[in-house]
């Protein structure tokens, strides 16, 4: 059995995610030990628990001690066992419970169950745009469209917003069995006018005005022109914002930015932190930005063509991901600095599958 240190590099519930989601498509055995334990609150949370019955529901998966605070579990697999490739046509329904991130789920269910060649709907309840995560917006928008360009097909229905701390966001996930994984090349950067979505629950709607005021002012200032904006006044919980500046293009370009309402904070200052972090990424000629940089590794660790992308930093997060990945499955990368602030990630998968 395979044993993966959790406290490795950032140590953070990448390792987990990655390592769980490979172990499910490959089938292999693995030990993940010490995981989180360089967070605050270290162990498994709610939605890594939830993750975990899903996948094990789905898959018949035995994995010893998911419990809520675990710091370590097993995986392991009935070699016996035939499960069937067609799921039945049900929704599954899926509570996180609290506020837990839907987000940070989907990036494990999705390549998860696309790669083992199943196809599935299922609804989620929990936390829709909270702390330490990607927005769903995220997701929908900028997730969604590069992993469709490897082959990777999903949509995401937004039902209910779910903010901190009551959560009860609610968002259907119809998953495609990923029939044909391509290799990609984003590393041809072009201008591209970015959209901004701005959204509350359960706050007055000049909270929107002044998330997106703030955010246009700030992207005007640097050079960069909005192409479209909208916001949204939406049902949920607890009160709560999000926002999101993206864009998009053919040519391989796939950048966000996201941030979260939180009190205390004014409206003002969150627009303008989350068009800061899209304008880094944007004046360094990335074509992906470096929380994509992380969820990409793992689908394209599956493509045995040579893949790349190019990025504006080097994460402690990225570089643990990638050495945790290539332990599992046996994956090649590199790590081109190609000019200040310019990198490219070249990344060959295994044929592992």
């Amino acid at each position: 059995m395979l044993i993966i240190d959790g406290s490795t590099g950032e140590g953070g519930g990448q390792i987990l995610r990655s390592a769980l989601t490979i172990s499910t498509i490959i089938k292999k055995p693995i030990k993940i030990t010490n995981i989180r334990t360089k967070r605050n609150n270290p162990g498994l949370r709610h939605q890594h628990v939830t993750t975990i019955k899903l996948l094990s529901k789905l898959f018949d998966i035995h994995i010893e001690n998911a419990e809520l605070g675990a710091e370590w579990i097993n995986i392991s697999f009935d070699k016996n066992s035939e499960n069937n490739d067609e799921i039945n046509k049900d929704t599954y329904n899926i509570d996180i419970g609290t506020a837990g991130s839907i987000p940070l789920l989907l990036q494990t269910i999705i390549p998860s169950i696309a790669i083992s060649q199943k196809n599935i709907l299922i609804r989620l309840t929990g936390g829709t745009d909270v702390k330490f995560s990607p927005t769903i917006d995220y997701i929908k928008y900028v997730m969604r469209e590069a992993f469709n360009r490897i082959g990777i097909l999903f949509d995401v229905n937004i039902i209910k917003r779910g903010f901190y701390p009551n959560g009860k966001g609610i968002v259907n996930i119809e998953i495609q069995k990923a029939k044909n994984l391509k290799s990609v090349d984003f590393c041809n950067f072009r201008e591209t006018n970015p959209h901004i979505i701005s959204i509350v629950g359960r706050l007055p709607k000049h909270v929107n005005d002044r998330q997106i005021s703030s955010a246009l002012s700030n992207l005007e200032k640097n050079g960069i022109k909005c192409e479209k904006y909208k916001s949204s006044m939406e049902n949920s919980e607890s009160p709560g914002s999000s926002i999101l500046v993206y864009s998009i293009s053919e040519s391989g370009v796939y950048l966000g930015a996201d941030s979260i309402g939180e009190k205390n904070l004014k409206a003002e200052t969150i627009g303008y932190n989350v068009s800061k972090k899209y304008i880094e990424e944007f004046k360094f000629r990335a074509c992906i930005d470096k929380h994509l940089a992380d969820m990409l590794v793992l689908p394209l660790s599956f493509v045995n063509e040579k893949s790349r992308y190019k990025i504006s930093s080097i994460s402690k997060h990225l570089l643990t991901n990638l050495e945790i990945i290539k332990k599992i499955n046996g994956m090649e990368y590199q790590i081109e600095k190609i000019a200040e602030s310019e990198f490219i990630i070249t990344i060959k998968g295994s044929e592992i599958i």
